[in-house]
């Protein structure tokens, strides 16, 4: 459209705004802001029942665009600066946590500050990536044993410290942030298999050895009780089906009953009967698959990919290593967030507390993504002024 075709009034509005908003990138503002669109739809449709809920879920996504806009203005050498500082406060933060952490429901995870209570492990999923990428720039990538070392053991130490909590969903999590880290600084593709296979073969017995496996009074290494039993429930839901295999079944029944084009709007008898626990949280995709059905799951999925494939693009274009890896850790992270959320929903993952980005009601999971968001628009608004500085050395 001509700029003769505006009012001078609204180009002089838009002239004052574009300092404040030209800090978001737009493709990724635009699919951002679809994602919030069906957010607000399906929770005001799912949160009927919950007074205040679905104007809570407007101002968490306030909070996130706020916190978007106000990292974003923070360039990645700052964010590079701060890397260790932070790494070390967020470790001391979970140390503090495992010796006087306040217990809620069996897990201690939070910390009382006297005002408030805060979850350390949150700030962790920032805090990691942020170091190991801050490590892998300060030796031009990871050239030795030594240097693999102490990246895996950074990575494996607060990851520890969150599972004795215990809270696996948020361990992955941050095991993950890390782990995009490592791989795109050059984690050999050996090494990838390796665990792949170790993790098939880990499948593949439990196909055949499940019901040993599952029987009363068995201990897995390394889990506790209720997480074996997570992992038993995914594989015959049927065991106990008015218990813990009630999530997954209802689930499965919401997703599945919604078919081609979903039962509409309101009209998820699932939904509104109560039948999908958390259906506010991490099982709002179920609740959402009800109502807008195969074709409005695949809308939603286009915009995750949309919202990735926009992250990995800005990573590519990152003008440092660390931006890159920043950049790319942060992408694959909403990736992960995504897909497990959605895996554990349609039940081809165990339930482990992942909320969907930006669709689920929860302030915590809105102000880290947004935080991990910002920095993805700080990177890119970093890349765009030095696209824009080789163009005029040029002319």
């Amino acid at each position: 459209m001509s700029n003769k075709l505006i009012p001078q009034g609204w180009r002089d509005t838009l002239a004052r705004l574009q300092p404040l908003v030209g800090v978001l990138d737009g493709p990724f503002m635009s699919m951002f802001l679809g994602v919030a669109a069906l957010s607000c739809l399906i929770l005001y449709s799912a949160g009927n029942d919950f007074e205040g809920r679905f104007f809570g879920h407007i101002r968490n996504l306030g909070l996130a665009i706020l916190i978007m806009w106000t990292v974003a203005h923070i360039s990645p050498s700052q964010w590079q600066k701060i890397a260790v500082p932070l790494f070390i406060f967020a470790l001391l933060l979970l140390v503090a946590v495992a010796i006087a952490g306040d217990v809620s429901k069996g897990a201690r995870r939070w910390l009382n500050l006297g005002v408030t209570r805060i979850q350390p492990s949150e700030l962790m999923k920032i805090a990691m990536p942020l170091m190991l990428a801050w490590l892998v720039h300060k030796y031009e990538g990871l050239r030795t044993a030594r240097h693999w070392l102490l990246a895996i053991l950074l990575l494996i130490v607060p990851t520890g410290l969150i599972l004795a909590q215990p809270d696996l969903g948020t361990a992955i999590l941050v095991f993950a942030a890390g782990f995009f880290v490592l791989f795109f600084a050059g984690v050999p593709w050996k090494l990838v298999f390796i665990a792949l296979g170790i993790g098939l073969f880990g499948v593949v017995t439990l196909i055949f050895f499940g019901d040993a496996a599952c029987a009363d009074g068995v201990s897995w290494p390394g889990l506790r009780d209720y997480q074996r039993q997570r992992v038993c429930t995914l594989m015959d839901p049927m065991r106990d089906p008015l218990g813990k295999g009630f999530h997954i079944i209802q689930s499965v029944i919401a997703v599945g009953s919604g078919g081609l084009f979903g039962k509409g709007w309101m009209q998820g008898t699932q939904t509104h009967l109560e039948f999908i626990p958390e259906r506010t949280t991490d099982f709002i995709f179920a609740a959402y698959s009800e109502e807008f059905g195969l074709l409005g799951n695949l809308f939603l999925v286009s915009l995750y990919c949309g919202l990735i494939l926009r992250g990995l693009w800005i990573a590519i274009g990152a003008p440092t290593l660390f931006s890159r890896l920043l950049a790319g850790a942060i992408s694959l992270t909403i990736f992960n967030y995504a897909f497990v959320n959605m895996g554990m929903v349609t039940g081809i993952l165990p339930v482990v507390g992942v909320p969907l980005p930006w669709m689920s009601y929860g302030g915590t999971a809105m102000v880290t993504l947004g935080f991990g968001a910002g920095i993805l628009m700080s990177i890119a608004r970093t890349r765009s002024q030095t696209v824009q500085g080789f163009v005029l050395q040029r002319q």
